[in-house]
């Protein structure tokens, strides 16, 4: 096999992990036969997956560190990694060992048969309780939201071509979804199915808040629909208060209520009014809002993240590349 592989994990507190996940990645990568960078970024760690990544690069001088200055989130480490990447082919991993290294060699085959981006598809998850049935959830309500086709069992864990690397590195929203913007790209794509085990060790460092904040990111990041549901919405009790309105004059006209209750003159329209309105403005503002938010990350034009070093402990595999301006950086 010909060409560089790069492959890209962010790294935040996963200490304990790191032998056995660079063991298996390792033996995977010489099972392909291809010269290989493994790109690990410290997304702002307090414990001592540095000094670990330090010894393991003593050994393996084809590891690459990246340190982020600040702890930037999970979509800006993998960015910052996809950033300098220099392979001809580029693999996307979680370090948790819930994306098996040993898949790599076939999304390598699948990427050799003629496909520019391979999306490694869950076909079951070791995952139990509310956070299996709510990722579940999530995917089947992002199929519909979404505008663009996208493998509702696929997450991170991908192989991406050049060609599909270099426009995936001109994306520079703030807010990001990588997996939406892997299927907006476009390309040849096709899917390598796996099982998704259990964390290795520990617990996820993706709590349900940053989860949700993640999903929010996906739907308003690649839809209109909540926006044009809310004027459904809208309508809909628009025509409620409506008949609501004419059930209260046929009251009035009988001087008796429903279940023949006495009718109190003016109580019923007004808690109506206020209850239903009030609630469909409220939803109709806090969309509008999503929308602005993100609208107000994306013109103040911050940096997605910043690099504090960068540690690559052999020379520069190849020139810089009009597609890649990172590729030689210090």
């Amino acid at each position: 096999m010909t060409g560089m592989l790069s492959i890209v994990l962010p790294i935040f507190n996963e200490a304990e992990l790191l032998p056995s996940l660079y063991e298996r990645l390792r033996a995977a990568v010489d099972r392909t036969g291809m010269s290989c960078e493994l790109i690990f970024v410290d997304d702002g760690s307090r414990d001592d997956s540095l000094d670990q990544l330090r010894r393991l690069q003593n050994q393996d001088r084809r590891i690459v560190m990246v340190e982020l200055s600040r702890n930037w989130g999970h979509q800006a480490a993998l960015s910052a990694g996809l950033g300098i990447a220099r392979g001809e082919a580029v693999v996307l991993m979680d370090a948790d060992l819930q994306d098996p290294p040993e898949l790599i060699p076939e999304l390598i085959a699948a990427w050799q048969e003629g496909a520019q981006v391979v999306v490694a598809e869950r076909r079951s998850r070791a995952e139990r309780g509310p956070r299996r049935w709510l990722t579940a959830a999530f995917y089947r309500l992002f199929a519909y939201l979404s505008d663009y086709p996208l493998p509702d069992r696929g997450g991170i864990f991908c192989l991406l071509d050049r060609a599909a690397a270099a426009e995936l590195r001109r994306m520079s929203e703030v807010n990001r979804y990588l997996p939406g913007l892997r299927a907006w790209i476009g390309f040849r794509t096709t899917t390598v199915a796996y099982d998704r085990a259990e964390r290795a060790q520990g617990r996820s460092h993706q709590s349900l808040l940053r989860l949700l904040r993640y999903g929010f990111d996906a739907v308003f990041s690649f839809s209109y629909k909540p926006m044009r549901l809310s004027i459904l919405l809208g309508l809909g009790i628009a025509g409620f208060a409506l008949a609501g309105a004419l059930v209260i004059v046929i009251e009035r006209f009988r001087g008796v209520g429903l279940f023949n209750q006495p009718v109190v003159v003016g109580y019923t329209s007004t808690i109506f009014a206020v209850l239903f309105l009030g609630g469909v403005q409220l939803i109709s503002l806090g969309l509008i809002g999503e929308y602005i938010g993100r609208i107000y990350d994306e013109v103040k034009s911050r940096p997605l993240y910043i690099i504090q070093r960068m540690h690559r402990a052999e020379p520069a595999y190849a020139e810089t590349r009009p597609d890649n301006p990172a590729a030689a950086q210090p």
